[in-house]
């Protein structure tokens, strides 16, 4: 065999370039796609900084609004926001690992656990001003607690369940069976398997869930309009069972209620929400990113 003849064995024939081309297009096309999701983020985030960058201060995070909220700050209502998410969370997340542990680890498939996953499903896919008005009935008025920060936060916490439910139980299921079957050939407990190995495997993947949920639980208005998130209420709340505005109701009532508004009021009012949907994120992401580091697999 000559040399030429073993250098055309290695040349690129019609088909490498056919799928050369193929991948590039395709890759160009993924490229545009993904620009095209970052770009409306960007365009909202620059022109919140641009019309409503100049109104932040110090002041304006940490005094009360005056004026019939034509002017001072936000401080009640940012801290009400913490309040209505905190609590929310401290709710949720329990229930919907145990639920998830449940269904995962527990719980056999037959007709009982697929009415519970379909229960989920459907409640995912319930409008939030549904569960606003089933906070009222079931929270305010049935339970006796009345408009307050425990209110709102349940009527949250049963709104984002899903979200913690189907994360958790996703990774749950992505920690290797190999794990789960060690344990028990050490003599090992299912309980403690779950506790001792399952659950800091999944750690990280349930943060996706509650990621999600805080980001959903804080831009939410209407469940927290009608349980417990006050139009003007300049009082820091003092425990769980009072009333408190909230950052994204606020926004609603500056944008559309009050009149003679300054135009850069609510745009800060709605950078401040943004900067900490991604506060909460980041550190989140952060925390997940540390725990998926710990990994060995």
């Amino acid at each position: 065999m000559t040399d030429t003849t073993m250098t055309n064995q290695f040349l690129e024939t019609g088909i490498n370039s056919k799928d050369k081309r193929t991948q590039k297009l395709f890759r160009l096309l993924f490229m545009l796609m993904t620009i095209l999701l970052v770009l409306p983020v960007l365009i909202i985030l620059t022109t919140l900084i641009v019309k409503g960058g100049g109104i932040l201060s110090i002041d304006f995070l940490f005094t009360n609004p005056t004026n019939g909220m034509t002017a001072g700050g936000i401080f009640p209502a940012l801290l009400g926001t913490v309040w209505i998410v905190a609590v929310a969370l401290l709710i949720s997340v329990p229930v919907g690992i145990a639920a998830a542990i449940y269904l995962s680890e527990y719980a056999s498939d037959n007709w009982f656990t697929r009415i519970i996953n379909l229960a989920i499903i459907n409640l995912a896919g319930v409008p939030s001003i549904v569960h606003a008005l089933f906070g009222v009935g079931a929270f305010v008025i049935f339970m006796g607690i009345g408009t307050s920060i425990l209110a709102a936060s349940l009527t949250l916490a049963i709104m984002t369940l899903p979200v913690v439910i189907v994360a958790t139980k996703e990774s749950l299921q992505a920690v290797p069976p190999a794990f789960r079957e060690a344990c028990w050939n050490m003599g090992a407990t299912r309980t403690q398997t779950i506790q001792r190995i399952v659950l800091p495997n999944a750690v990280s993947g349930i943060l996706t869930g509650v990621i999600l949920e805080v980001s959903r639980t804080t831009g939410e208005t209407a469940p927290i309009m009608f349980t417990g998130a006050a139009f003007f209420l300049p009082v820091l709340p003092q425990s769980v069972f009072d009333q408190t505005m909230a950052m994204s109701l606020h926004l609603f009532v500056v944008s559309t209620q009050v009149p003679n508004i300054p135009e850069a009021l609510p745009y800060g009012v709605a950078l401040v929400l943004i900067l900490m949907v991604l506060l909460m994120n980041s550190l989140s992401i952060a925390l997940r990113m540390y725990l998926r580091g710990k990994k060995k697999w």
